[in-house]
């Protein structure tokens, strides 16, 4: 046995030896998909329309403190996408559209309207990008919040041709109540001054206002009172919020001084500062925490904060204060969700999938193997060697590359044993036709190999291609086929041409020279 033959015995036995490292074990290594492992399937819509009238508003709202700012009290009507400004004195037009305009070019169009009022009206292509941005922004903040869930490779995707449509697939899920709660959960924190409050009803809360709100502030709902001796009550707060959780670094879980649940917070730079200013200037009012809208806590500011951390405390379960922590450290929703779509896959039906993919494949392989053997005789058993390495391999990629295995992943396998056999069929045709030229065994095999190496790779790249196209504009099962497909052509060239080459060198090694005996 010369040299080079003993270093392609030793580059195969290297290959597999690192693919079957790759797998093991299976239970471990290899990840399964929805459709094998079990679990949920959502369709979520989202409603960017919430985006849009978010953006409006707070547009809106500055503009308005700007100018109450330089002394011009004006009224602002907000819509979605569009907000109106009235009461303009016609002294003040030429520095309200000083003041205002830097504000709103880049985002709104001015338009003049009656007695000193303005339709300010969102530009198109600011509508379109508003609405893109809220479904991006949603997908990457479900994809935090999933992953802390300890959900193994979720699939988190745009789905359909509407523009507001999330695809959601998460694999191993049995609570599917508390995921979807997870998910839908806006977590939209902010940190407000109290005005007024809290009372036991909203007439009894604006009495001193003449029974209107104000147009910087609202009224929210929420708790007054602790620990026990807690009532539902109305606060009249600051429109602009003070902090807000763009502004959070961080939150956990934790315990308070009555070893109460609570959340603590941290903030980053920027909100630290805004907090240090705002508790300066309102020492002795009530700091309302708001949580989705509702009134968690309202302490009395003693002094000055300028520490990065905080907490929040109030009536929560130990689940509620880490589901919370979770959804703050993710980021709040751009936008509210529905659900559209839910299906569930039981992990019956995906243990069935799998003993059905794994018969089927072990069922074609031996059809393929005993077909060979009656064929092509002896040389079959090189056939079977070369697809089942082919599969080995197959499995160690995908195991490396931390591919999902789906079904149509299985129907990939299946495909590379087809591709297998239709490259050796080639090799082996080619072969035939060498030895009828009466050439010896071992002129035959390499030109039989030389001469179809050209033709394996042509049909190879050619479906490669077409594999990148499903793997790019494919969704979901699409892709895992694709996957499957690209890692079992790049196996099969190497199995097909190296392996199967090889092996006949080998056998052909421990026969005399010259010799024309090769059963094929």
């Amino acid at each position: 046995m010369n040299k080079i033959l003993i270093r392609k015995l030793l580059v195969i036995l290297v290959v597999t030896g690192l693919a079957i490292i790759s797998f093991t074990p299976l239970s471990k290594k290899v990840r399964l998909g929805l459709d094998l492992k079990g679990g949920v399937h959502l369709v979520l819509g989202v409603q960017t329309d919430d985006a849009v009238r978010l953006q409006t508003e707070t547009v809106s709202e500055q503009v308005r403190q700007a100018l109450k700012d330089k002394g011009i009290t004006v009224t602002t009507k907000p819509a979605m996408s569009d907000f109106t400004i009235e009461g303009v004195p016609a002294a003040n037009d030429q520095t309200f559209r000083a003041i205002v305009e830097p504000l709103v070019n880049t985002s709104f169009d001015r338009e003049p309207g009656p007695n000193g009022s303005y339709l300010f009206r969102m530009k198109p292509n600011v509508l379109v990008q508003t609405r893109a941005d809220a479904v991006t922004q949603a997908i990457q903040t479900i994809e935090r919040r999933v992953n802390e869930l300890g959900v193994s490779e979720p699939t988190i995707t745009p789905y359909g041709n509407a523009g507001n449509q999330i695809m959601v697939q998460l694999p191993g899920v049995t609570d599917v109540a508390h995921a979807k709660e997870i998910i839908k959960n806006t977590a939209m924190l902010e940190l407000k001054i109290v005005a007024a409050g809290p009372t036991t009803d909203e007439a009894s809360l604006l009495q001193a206002y003449g029974g209107q709100v104000p147009p910087d502030m609202q009224v929210v709902q929420g708790t007054s009172g602790s620990g026990t001796d807690t009532t539902r009550g109305f606060y009249l707060v600051r429109k602009v919020a003070a902090v807000t959780g763009r502004d959070l670094r961080n939150a956990s879980a934790g315990l308070d001084e009555n070893n109460g649940p609570m959340v603590r917070f941290s903030l980053n730079r920027e909100g630290v500062a805004k907090f240090s200013v705002v508790t300066s200037e309102n020492v002795g009012k009530q700091l309302a925490i708001i949580l989705d809208n509702q009134v968690q806590s309202a302490p009395v500011i003693q002094g000055a904060i300028r520490s990065e951390d905080a907490s929040i405390t109030g009536r929560f379960t130990r689940q509620e204060v880490a589901d919370l922590a979770l959804m703050l450290r993710s980021g709040a929703l751009p936008a509210s969700l529905t659900y559209l779509e839910q299906r569930e896959v039981g992990p019956t039906l995906g243990q069935d999938s799998i003993r059905s993919g794994v018969i089927a494949s072990i069922t074609g392989l031996l059809l393929v193997t005993a077909f060979m053997l009656l064929y092509y005789r002896l040389a079959g058993i090189n056939a079977f060697v070369s697809v089942t390495l082919n599969l080995v391999i197959l499995l160690g990629i995908m195991a490396y590359l931390h591919a999902v295995m789906t079904l149509p992943g299985i129907a990939g396998f299946i495909l590379t044993i087809g591709m297998g056999v239709d490259s050796n069929v080639l090799i082996f045709e080619r072969i035939r036709e060498e030895l009828q030229k009466k050439k010896s065994a071992r002129q035959a095999v390499a030109a039989g190999f030389d001469r179809v190496f050209i033709t394996i790779v042509d049909t190879h790249v050619a479906s490669l291609i077409a594999a990148v196209f499903l793997l790019q504009f494919g969704t979901g099962p699409i892709r895992g086929f694709a996957t499957t497909l690209m890692a079992g052509l790049v196996s099969n060239i190497f199995t097909s041409v190296f392996v199967s080459r090889t092996v006949f060198e080998f056998v052909l090694s421990r026969r005399p020279a010259g010799s024309s005996q090769l059963s094929i």
